[in-house]
């Protein structure tokens, strides 16, 4: 029997699955005790008691200073920035991602110039950003934009010039015009694929904000992971680790539902 051939049940795959999280927990357990035993106030891998403390003193207390209870004052501010920057990501991806998949005009102009666009590292236009932005929310929620934007633009043109040609000569045999087989015969088919793409860039999104929250914010998660680190407080920088990824895990767990929800065919399609 081939190992290509073989389906795990599913108490096998929720085992598997599991297994990789119960590794490094039991690595980062037993690595903390070991470095406990020698140093109890070694700060650099702290006992499950320092997270539950953190946690508790960072997500239920107020802080003393401003009254706010940190966790979630930091989760809103970098959720409010997020949300933003993909909101413009996505309206301006969609747009010219259709002008380039339907339109060779349109793709002989814009194409170059966004693959050109597409290979600049976002992280160097920071300092233009601020510099021409000022520190506030603008510049913030603008790398975000950038930093994904291009991508995703040239995924959807990918996506629309792949489209069955058959598709469009019927639509114009009917006597669609260029805006009607836009919004009936294009637009619905690439959608889907706009929530995937989605998908794969709220990790490098998260990236672009937490970069531009360490350097120049007053909230955040990131603005908070890295005013901490002069403190060596790694039972706080854990935890907040964690619950940026638990974020990003149910942000990508709820467009998948809303994908499959809205669009079920495209999962059908996918299966195929």
């Amino acid at each position: 029997m081939r190992w290509i051939n073989v389906r795990p049940s599913s108490g096998m795959r929720l085992t598997l699955a599991v297994a990789p999280f119960l590794i490094v927990l039991a690595a980062y357990v037993a690595g903390s005790a070991a470095r406990l035993a020698d140093n109890a106030n070694d700060k650099l891998l702290p006992g499950l008691s320092s997270f539950v403390d953190a946690i508790n003193r960072m997500a239920f207390v107020p802080d003393g200073r401003s009254g706010q209870i940190l966790l979630w004052a930091d989760t809103a501010a970098s959720l409010t920035r997020l949300f933003s920057g993909i909101g413009i990501a996505v309206a301006i991806a969609l747009v010219i991602g259709m002008l380039i998949g339907m339109l060779p005009t349109m793709r002989a102009l814009l194409a170059p110039f966004v693959a050109a666009v597409s290979m600049v590292p976002p992280l160097a236009l920071l300092p233009i950003l601020f510099i021409v932005m000022g520190l506030g929310e603008a510049s913030k929620i603008a790398l975000i934009a950038i930093g994904v934007t291009p991508i995703m633009i040239r995924d959807l043109a990918l996506k629309a010039i792949e489209l069955p040609r058959e598709q469009i000569i019927k639509a114009e045999t009917l006597g669609g015009s260029s805006w009607q087989i836009a919004l009936r015969v294009v637009l619905p088919q690439i959608l889907p694929r706009l929530i995937d793409t989605l998908r794969l860039q709220i990790g490098p999104a998260w990236l672009f904000l937490i970069a531009a929250e360490a350097i120049s914010s007053e909230a955040g998660l990131g603005y908070r992971i890295f005013l901490v680190r002069r403190y060596l407080a790694m039972d706080v920088i854990f935890p907040y680790v964690l619950w940026i990824t638990l974020l990003a895990v149910g942000t990508d767990y709820i467009l998948n539902r809303l994908r499959i929800g809205i669009f079920p065919w495209s999962e059908l399609e996918k299966n195929t």
